[in-house]
Order: structure tokens, then sequence, then C-alpha cells
């Protein structure tokens, strides 16, 4: 960082203005630039721009002011409405970490004299015509996280930890624990489904997995809790099919987004898809087993778990493509065993990390909202 390149050094702006809509994912991964921001300008009123999608991460966040909802369901009705409340918010700096033709249109709209995005080599729909600066080219496999970061950097803010600031109030933990009632520990986060149909994992292959967690082999059995939302129903029931109802808890379709936050909290690992679900476990300090088929983990890695993703070698990974041609062949490449076996590493990892407790049981999490001038630092 260089301070004479820094125009708010001494003149912090004071109405802020983040512009992420949609993917849970990314979401999730922006919240380190926000805590960075909080620190930097604690006086700074700051907005967040989003779609009902994503919402819940966003819900009562500590280092949020302002949530400007467009509500995509009552499209394109809802959308002038939406654009004249971010005209409203008077902003004097727009951070467009969308990179699409509609964010570039809402940071035009928000009035705001500096709109900070991407460069034209990373943005699409000629977003990048609509800042009036731009972050530099960022490689394309480059973790989006780190990518988000650069938004930091170009704006002259110190160092920071990375902090995610993910957490329940007391009552809304115990109301999202409460399905847990009962389980034997440890538990583990079985996430089932994914927006993209290449990327999730078969209900045959989740259901082996589970099985060989569930014998005494190399550590104690874990307690799966099949994790997902009503449109990953399906999936679950055939999971369940696979397993019998004794050996897992479906909890698909009964859950919400936020609950998820004190879930993964509460489990001592969770394997699953490249999702939003995914990058949420890594944010509440769960070590989450990514598995890899169209999409890069180089690029999507949840954060300080880069090193338990899991890919088929296949040539064709990755492709990106939403639906696969040749089966989900990259999917099935990655074996059972060796998911179960990664699995049982991550929860040692994270109990020799901890130094162990006396009853080999993780440490609770926490419910308080985190502090964002905390000075522990997630390593990855």
């Amino acid at each position: 960082m260089n301070p004479s390149n820094n125009r708010y050094l001494n003149n912090p702006p004071r109405r802020v203005l983040i512009v992420l809509l949609g993917a849970i994912g990314d979401v999730v991964r922006a919240l380190p630039l926000l805590g960075r921001i909080r620190r930097a300008w604690p006086a700074a009123h700051i907005a967040w721009a989003v779609e009902p999608k994503s919402l819940p991460v966003l819900e009562r966040h500590p280092w949020l002011d302002e949530l400007i909802v467009h509500d995509r369901r009552r499209a394109p009705w809802s959308f002038a409405p939406f654009l004249r409340r971010i005209r409203r918010g008077r902003f004097d700096l727009a951070l467009d970490l969308q990179r699409h033709l509609k964010s570039g249109l809402i940071s035009l709209v928000s009035g705001a004299p500096d709109r900070m995005g991407f460069a034209a080599a990373n943005a699409k729909e000629w977003n990048h015509r609509f800042s009036t600066r731009r972050i530099a080219p960022q490689p394309r496999m480059r973790l989006k996280l780190a990518q988000y970061q650069a938004f930091a950097e170009t704006l002259g803010l110190p160092p920071a930890p990375i902090e995610f600031g993910l957490a329940l109030g007391p009552d809304e933990a115990a109301r999202a624990l409460a399905p847990l009632e009962g389980l034997a520990r440890p538990l583990l986060g079985v996430i089932l489904g994914s927006s993209w149909p290449s990327r999730i994992y078969f209900p045959e292959a989740v259901a082996a997995v589970i099985r060989k967690l569930a014998a005494p082999d190399g550590g104690p059995g874990f307690t799966p809790i099949l994790i997902g939302g009503p449109e990953d129903a399906p999936l679950g029931a055939a999971v369940m099919r696979e397993l019998g109802a004794s050996m897992a808890r479906d909890l698909t379709g009964r859950t919400s987004l936020r609950d998820l936050i004190a879930i993964f909290g509460a489990c001592a690992a969770a394997f699953g898809p490249d999702c939003g679900p995914m990058h949420i476990a890594a944010a509440a300090g769960c070590p989450i087993v990514s598995l890899w088929g169209s999409t890069a983990p180089e690029r999507s890695a949840p954060w300080g778990y880069a090193h338990l993703a899991m890919r088929g070698a296949i040539p064709c990974h990755p492709c990106y493509l939403r639906e696969c041609p040749i089966g989900r062949e990259c999917m099935r490449r990655i074996a059972p065993d060796e998911v179960a076996a990664m699995v049982r590493r991550a929860r040692a990892e994270r109990l020799a990390e901890a130094g162990g407790h006396a009853n080999g049981m993780e440490a609770p999490a926490t419910v308080a909202p985190p502090d964002a001038g905390a000075e522990a630092e997630r390593s990855r």
C-alpha cells in the first residue's frame, strides 16, 4: 500500500455502497472486504445492494448499516423503486463487485463520484465503462476472496485479518440448533446440493462416505446431518434410501440459510460440492472437504480449507458447464473412501490446532457477533 495514493487518507468517505447482488458464496467471500472497510472507516455509513437469495447472509450483520434489496421475483417492476432508493443514498463511494451490466448501472445511478470496479479484462457486458477507476487486472484463477481484497488495496486500506463476522444471537442460535438435540457427537455436515447440476455428488457416493465415517475406523464415528434447501429434498431422500433412516438426520428443506451459521459451527467437519453453504461452513470455522467437478478450486475453494479440496482426474476439468454432457464423470471419479479419509484428516487437523479437548470434542461455536478489530488472523 502506498499512502500517497490513498485519496481517503485524511478525508474518509461518509457513505459507502457495496454492490454484490447474487451468489451466496460470492457474498460470503466479500465479507472480509466489508470488515476491512469497517475497521479503516469506523464512522462510515456502509450499505450493501443485494438480492433476496443472499440477503440472509447479511441480515443483522454487525459491520453493516443498511441493506438495499432488489427483489428479482417482482422484476422488472421492482427495479425502478430499487434504483430510486439507491439514488437517495447519496453515496460518496460505490464498489461494484458484481462486474455485470446491471451492477454497473446500479453503481452509476448511485451518483457516487468515486465508482470502483473490475478492470475490462475481468468484467462482463461492458461493466468497466460504468466505473471511474478500476482495480488491477486479476488472474482468472485467483481466489474470489483475494480478488475482492484487491479493492481494499486499491483504496489504500491498511492490512487486516480475514474475518467474516457471521454469528447468530443466542435465541436465534438456540432455535437453529434445536434439530440437532439428542445427536451423538462428533457431527458431520453433509452438503447435498448446488445451483449447477454438474457439481452435484451422487447420492450413492454420499451414502458410501457416510457409511465409511460411521464405522470406528481410525477414530470415532460421525453422526451425519444432511443439509440442503427444499429443492434438494429428492437428493436427501435418495441418500436416506441408501442408508436407512437410523444412520443420518435429514434436514434438507428444514433449515434457513442463517441456521447454517450455527449448524456448521456445531459440526466437527463437513463435505460437499461447490456451493454457497460450502463457503458458509468455512466462514463458521468448520473444516470443509470440497468436491470439485465442473468448476475449479483454484478460483473458488473455501477460505482456509483449499488443501482439503478434491477433484476427479479428467482432461475436461474444469469445463464450467452447468449441465454435464458425459454424466458428471468428474464427480464420479472422486472416490468415497478418499473423501472419508480427507474428512478424518480435516477433523484431526482441527483438534490439533485447538490443542485437543479433554472430552475429545470440538469447542462449541460462538454466537456473539465477532469484533471487527480482533487481531487473530485465520490461516489459509
